[in-house]
């Protein structure tokens, strides 16, 4: 079978449609915002763990950050592109435009990876395995085998204790709900409905799982170590945290929530 025709210029502006793509297998989302310091390091490892194309959803970034990708996608064309968006967008936004990208492009796994070395790029093989046996896999600060490193106690406290308050209202066994490296097999995005999902800040992380779960597809937990950002300022703010606390409710007051949900399958 001939390989599909690349394209000449491989950074993507908004909107890009009819994607080609060299390699189909597995698709790495990465948002990014001021990155610059990391995403050269971080691609060419993530490029380096096997069949793990990339790409870069940049919002518009002050530091050049989508600029440097755009550089990096030259020197790979065939395994990175650039969606450069026209400002911030906001996580959720960013991973949704991904998500109907990798759909769109005939990938079969697609994965969700913070830029700043948080998430290993070495676990990405990991997570690959587990969707053999699995819709969706979670990479778990907090499954046996996982943690964190570099983390004040207050910062622990908030993501447990989120995870947790999470799991309890909309009844998900899940023991880490707000992390953001996670994997999808393709029939498992393509049962979301995109346009549904309402929440753009770290909630997204919280409101995918619970769609997949409301889906039944099988979710499993892989356990990773979480790692503080090497470089720039964490996201992470009061704010975010309150939208979280805020979405869980939305989510579990809605109509839909008092159908009943799918069997859990871990």
């Amino acid at each position: 079978m001939q390989a599909p025709a690349l394209p000449t210029n491989p950074r993507i502006d908004r909107p890009a449609r009819h994607l080609e793509y060299r390699h189909l297998d597995s698709l790495v989302i990465i948002p990014t915002y001021n990155e610059a310091g990391n995403l050269p390091e971080l691609i060419p490892r993530v490029l380096a763990q096997g069949p793990f194309d990339v790409l870069v959803v940049d919002d518009n970034s002050p530091d050049g950050t989508g600029a440097l990708a755009g550089d990096l996608a030259e020197r790979w064309p065939s395994r990175i592109k650039v969606l450069r968006r026209p400002g911030k967008l906001g996580l959720g936004s960013a991973y949704v435009e991904g998500f109907r990208h990798a759909l769109e492009a005939g990938y079969t796994h697609v994965f969700e990876m913070d830029a700043d070395f948080s998430h290993d790029p070495a676990s990405l093989p990991a997570l690959r395995a587990a969707l053999d046996r699995a819709d969706v896999v979670l990479g778990s600060r907090y499954a046996p085998g996982g943690g964190t490193r570099h983390w004040p106690l207050w910062r622990q406290a908030v993501s447990r204790g989120g995870s947790r308050y999470a799991g309890l209202v909309l009844g998900l066994p899940v023991r880490d709900l707000t992390g953001g490296f996670k994997g999808f097999r393709r029939r498992a995005l393509a049962q979301l409905d995109l346009d549904a999902i309402r929440s753009n800040g770290y909630s997204f992380q919280i409101e995918v799982t619970y769609r997949c779960h409301r889906q039944g597809l099988r979710i499993v937990e892989v356990p990773i170590v979480f790692e503080e950002r090497r470089a720039g300022q964490s996201k992470m703010g009061w704010r975010i945290i309150a939208e979280a606390l805020l979405l869980v409710w939305v989510l579990r007051l809605h109509p839909s929530a008092r159908k009943e949900a799918q069997p859990w399958a871990r």
